[in-house]
Formats: structure tokens, C-alpha cells, sequence
């Protein structure tokens, strides 16, 4: 990925803006890096929401659901 709005675990917050990742400019970063994949974006989305959701086990599961995955559209 090219983006420098990267997530830092445990918390998932974005590295460079601290804001909770993906954040907006990294949701713009990465809707442009894939262009035409929406499916590979949310692929992509979904894994990160695995492996987060350990790390984030007090979040509601719509909320981390939404954060994660149900922003692409």
C-alpha cells in the first residue's frame, strides 16, 4: 500500500494523523489506489478488520464494521 495514513496497532490508529484509521485521508488514498477494485478494497478492509478486532474488543461490531468496511461503497 502507498498510503501514508498507515493503521498502528493496538489501538488502529492512523500513524501519521492519529485519527481513527482508516482515516479520511487514508480512505481517499486508498479509493484511489483501488480505482476500479472496489471488491479488492473491501477485501483488503475486511482482513484488517480481523486482525483488528481482537485489538478493539470494547468497540460495538456495527461500529467496527462501519469503520472498517462499511464506508466503501
Amino acid at each position: 500500500m502507498t498510503t501514508a495514513h498507515q493503521p498502528t496497532a493496538p489501538l488502529w490508529n492512523c500513524g501519521w494523523c492519529g485519527a481513527d484509521w482508516p482515516c479520511e485521508p487514508g480512505r481517499r488514498e486508498l479509493l484511489a489506489e483501488y480505482d476500479g477494485c472496489r471488491l479488492s478494497l473491501t477485501v483488503y478492509l475486511a482482513a484488517q478488520l480481523v486482525v483488528a478486532t481482537p485489538h478493539l474488543a470494547d468497540v460495538p461490531a456495527g461500529r467496527l464494521h462501519h469503520r472498517f468496511v462499511g464506508w466503501v461503497r
